[in-house]
């Protein structure tokens, strides 16, 4: 989420460069493909190499980035500054501060950044958050601003249209806090903007409205809607945002909602609101490490120790990013399943652990084992919601829990346009983070602790953009807190085949944190070669990867 670190902002970490790191792995051969011609060679194996990188001044420096290609300049969000970076990119390896984007005029800070053919899109927090917030549009070349537009509360991540008319935003409207005298829990919407060249833009809002007293319906169908005394309006908040090809269609994540809200975005209309349903950590290749104290038997001392494992939980997808690309002529969904919880408004805190929450036990007649496996270093450690949906906590008349669902599935999914889910990662992401020899198995993005972040959301992976080169579409999947991007071969959505992994970390030390990610064709790239930026909000870094190709 991308208000996430915003929250810890104050506590600065020290930066460090690092050497160049590449990672070499070959391609398997697809056993999918797409009905179109492929417009250049199909690649026989792809690596990721990291050719250079932007010191920021600090924790929050670097968070989402977009590209224009016309003025080689790269925008980067600045969380610590309030302001947007502007890298000149010509020479990928040495990429130059050349200005930036000064909004305090406007508002609070920036939350979102988006190009399109010249064209600069910000999204804007007002000073007071739970006010609307503005979306301002600036010429990529000279800064000059071109013109703004008011939208829905705290605007977050935005996306043109392919043919560059429209500009969608995604207005999360998160609470001040709940149930208090000052608390405002303002609707979530999707502002559909038409550019009009930046310098009159107009504004068309998709809200909610129409789901308000169908709440017990759609908590029936899995989509949750929990927080206190909000409708569907207000409990709804929209993340990331994906277009059709065509650019008919948005589909959005309402990450808490463990949901998708598909948009008409013509008619400025959600049109339907598809749950996710959840991921069984207990069948065959799903587990996941749930304690960083799993380094002892039965019991509540353990140590830390990386240990994989089926166990009887649900993983909440609770996806942030999603993108979007045709195969075969259907499209498909990409979801980054990070995970997020309702835990930072006061007034309500969702987020608790399983010894906590279950003080009465588990329900033996569920959970086989059940004395021994709320122990911490088993299940007793992991974090779990204590309202799976609509105020309900799970639990027996005699207080013991008969189910537990964690934060995110620490994977990603394909889902189809109905939202039916075709493939999961399972816990592949966890496994292949094991081997990583310059970084402990599931520490954080602020530390270098063995199983720091097991007993939460493990690597938690966040963004994913999706890029075709040949016949053969690519995910790269970045990781939030153990950091690093996975690359998978998804030309057959059904059974994806991993590529390779570079996480260029060294310890507490180097790039950590990665929040936006931005693909460059190499049609569009300074030098000729696709690249991979990555804006990096714990140590501040923007980086530049090369993605290499061999045929």
């Amino acid at each position: 989420m991308l208000h996430d670190f915003a929250r810890s902002r104050a506590r600065l970490l020290p930066r460090a460069t690092f050497a160049l790191a590449a990672l070499s792995v070959a391609v398997l051969a697809a056993c999918g493909g797409d009905d179109d011609q492929p417009v250049e060679p199909t690649p026989t194996t792809l690596a990721l190499e990291r050719i250079g990188g932007f010191e920021g001044v600090g924790a929050g420096a670097a968070e989402i980035t977009a590209f224009d290609a016309a003025s080689r300049r790269l925008f980067v969000v600045n969380g610590a500054n309030g302001t947007v970076d502007v890298l000149d990119l010509s020479t990928p390896a040495a990429p130059r501060l050349v200005g930036s984007i000064d909004i305090s005029s406007i508002g609070a800070g920036v939350n979102s950044v988006a190009v399109h053919a010249g064209i600069v899109a910000l999204a804007i927090e007002a000073p007071v958050k739970t006010d609307p917030g503005t979306v301002a549009f600036y010429n990529a070349a000279d800064l000059k601003l071109l013109g703004r537009v008011t939208v829905g509360a705290l605007p977050d991540m935005l996306a043109f249209t392919p043919d560059g008319r429209r500009l969608l935003v995604a207005n999360e409207g998160e609470p001040n806090s709940y149930g208090l005298p000052d608390s405002v829990d303002p609707e979530g919407s999707i502002s559909i903007i038409t550019v009009n060249g930046g310098t009159a833009p107009t504004v068309a809002t998709a809200d909610f409205r129409a789901f308000n007293g169908q709440e017990a319906a759609l908590r029936a169908q899995g989509v949750r809607i929990y927080g206190p005394g909000a409708s569907a309006a207000q409990d709804f908040e929209p993340e990331y945002i994906a277009i059709s090809e065509d650019g008919r269609i948005a589909y959005v994540t309402l990450q808490e909602n463990n949901a998708v809200a598909v948009v008409d975005i013509s008619s400025a209309t959600v049109t339907a609101v598809k749950p996710l349903g959840f991921k069984d950590h207990s069948l065959a290749g799903m587990g996941l490490d749930a304690s960083d104290e799993d380094g002892g038997t039965n019991t509540n001392s353990g140590t830390p120790l990386a240990r994989i494992a089926l166990q009887p939980v649900k993983g909440m997808y609770l996806p942030d990013a999603i993108a979007r690309y045709t195969v075969g002529g259907q499209t498909y969904l990409i979801t980054a399943n990070e995970g997020d919880a309702r835990a930072d408004w006061p007034g309500f805190n969702e987020e608790t652990r399983v010894r906590a929450h279950c003080s009465a036990g588990l329900d033996p007649t569920i959970f086989p084992d059940a004395a021994n496996l709320i122990l911490d270093s088993n299940l007793g450690r992991l974090r779990i919601t204590s309202t799976p949906n609509g105020g309900t906590a799970g639990k027996n008349a005699d207080g013991q829990c008969t189910e537990l669902y964690s934060f995110g599935a620490r994977s990603f999914s394909i889902w189809n346009t109905a939202l039916t889910r075709v493939y999961d990662s399972g816990d592949q992401l966890e496994q292949r983070t094991l081997a990583l020899p310059n970084v402990k198995f599931n520490a954080s993005h602020d530390n270098d602790t063995l199983d720091g972040r097991s007993a939460s959301k493990g690597p938690e992976p966040e963004g994913v953009v999706v890029g075709r080169f040949g016949s053969r579409h690519f995910a790269f999947i970045g990781l939030e807190r153990v950091g690093g991007v996975m690359v998978y071969d998804v030309t057959n959505p059904a059974a994806p085949s991993f590529v390779n992994y570079l996480n260029p970390r060294t310890a507490a030390t180097g790039d950590r944190g990665p929040e936006g990610i931005t693909l460059i064709p190499a049609a569009s790239s300074p030098n000729g070669k696709p690249l991979l930026i990555l804006g990096h909000e714990v140590s501040g870094t923007t980086t530049v990867l090369q993605i290499n190709l061999g045929y």
